[in-house]
């Protein structure tokens, strides 16, 4: 008889936490599932993934404009937490060498494997301009820090800075 009151007292713990272990099981499952940031209890792995080129002609689907500005499945995105410089109207040749380099950078850095896209951070869904203002991150990291550790951009600071 005291082997029987023993194992009932080892199993009984079991029983309490076998439900609480499948129900943190769940909830990291959904959150994994949906990507949405803090629905889990760990974040989902990048699942965006797409081949990126130069944007040319006035169809836009997937294509890099700038180093600050891509289309992605038609929707036009600006990154949020840079600011690179300008290719359309640059102020002086320094700039333009610049913008171009960023431009290529950026389409290699989106064209380097599955990414993710993250809120911009201020609360605002879009600029002035009606882009949607994302963070780009890989394996956590954020590729507009990556340009800027490069050189070929800067932090955002609300405003645009100048590169002459």
């Amino acid at each position: 008889m005291p082997n029987r009151t023993r194992r009932r007292s080892i199993s009984a713990p079991i029983w309490i936490l076998l439900p609480l272990v499948l129900v943190a099981a769940l909830y990291y499952w959904h959150g994994a599932k949906t990507g949405a940031p803090g629905s889990g209890l760990f974040t989902a792995p990048d699942s965006e993934n797409a081949r990126f080129a130069r944007c040319s002609g006035p169809v836009r689907k997937t294509c890099v404009v700038d180093g600050d500005t891509f289309w992605y499945r038609g929707t036009k995105i600006r990154i949020a937490d840079i600011n690179t410089p300008e290719t359309s109207k640059p102020e002086c040749s320094a700039e333009a060498r610049l913008g171009a380099q960023a431009t290529e950078r950026l389409i290699a850095l989106l064209n380097d494997g599955p990414f993710s896209l993250q809120p911009g951070g201020d609360g605002r869904d879009q600029d002035r301009y009606g882009r949607a203002l994302r963070i780009v991150t890989r394996d956590g990291r954020s590729l507009g820090a990556t340009l800027v550790d490069e050189g070929l951009a800067e932090r955002w600071k609300g405003r645009r800075g100048t590169w002459c």
